[in-house]
């Protein structure tokens, strides 16, 4: 499993509807989990991005499609960034040799 942080903001539709962005988000987090993601953890941010979604995703692909299946509905748009941690961070910096 990778890890990947989905960074996501509101559209117009979402912002308009918030007082329902936790349910929402209740939806959004089952709806990944169908597609073999694990969730860590969600926050409410302020700043740059309105929700950030801490995840491990089989691959690339996947937080990808589940990038555009939450961005189908209409409220959010998000970004699925890999992270990494210090000993993958490790594996990537000893191929420089």
């Amino acid at each position: 499993m990778e890890t990947y942080l989905f960074l996501s903001n509101w559209t117009d539709q979402g912002l308009q509807a918030v007082k329902g962005t936790v349910d929402r988000t209740t939806e959004a987090v089952a709806t990944m989990e169908r597609f073999g993601v694990r969730i860590f953890e969600t926050y409410w941010t302020v700043g740059p991005y309105d929700l950030v979604f801490v995840a491990e995703c089989p691959d690339q692909a996947t937080a990808h499609a589940v990038e555009l299946q939450l961005g189908a509905r209409g409220n959010i748009r998000s970004t699925a960034m890999r992270a990494f941690n210090r000993d993958e961070m490790s594996a990537v910096l000893d191929k420089l040799g």
